[in-house]
């Protein structure tokens, strides 16, 4: 799936004269090395130097992996209700849900 169909309407707050990584891939990076595991913004850099090869295979990642401390300036910049809006349409899209569909945590519903 596809993170830039979910993420495109995503207002980027940086000054244009200064991006050098693209706001999906910021994103995107993020995103997997979550689900991954990671809990710091050193994490994900981390983690995006060790996976860089297989990550390119989904990122364009035109100036490699963004430090932590780029990861970090983003998401303290970008609108948390533009983000939610966006990230619960990709979970939606990914896990297929529907109105009707409960997820269930611990026997609960």
């Amino acid at each position: 799936m596809n993170i830039s169909n979910h993420f495109n309407t995503l207002t980027d707050p940086r000054d244009v004269s200064k991006i050098k990584h693209l706001l999906t891939d910021i994103i995107g990076l993020s995103l997997i090395a979550v689900i991954a595991g990671c809990e710091s913004y050193d994490d994900i850099e981390e983690f995006g130097k060790e996976k860089e090869i297989w990550l390119r295979k989904y990122l364009q990642l035109p100036n490699g992996i963004p430090s932590h401390d780029t990861i970090e300036r983003l998401f303290e910049a970008l609108d948390p209700i533009e983000f939610n809006a966006c990230f619960s349409s990709w979970v939606t899209a990914i896990f297929n849900y529907r109105d009707e569909v409960f997820l269930h945590i611990d026997g609960k519903t």
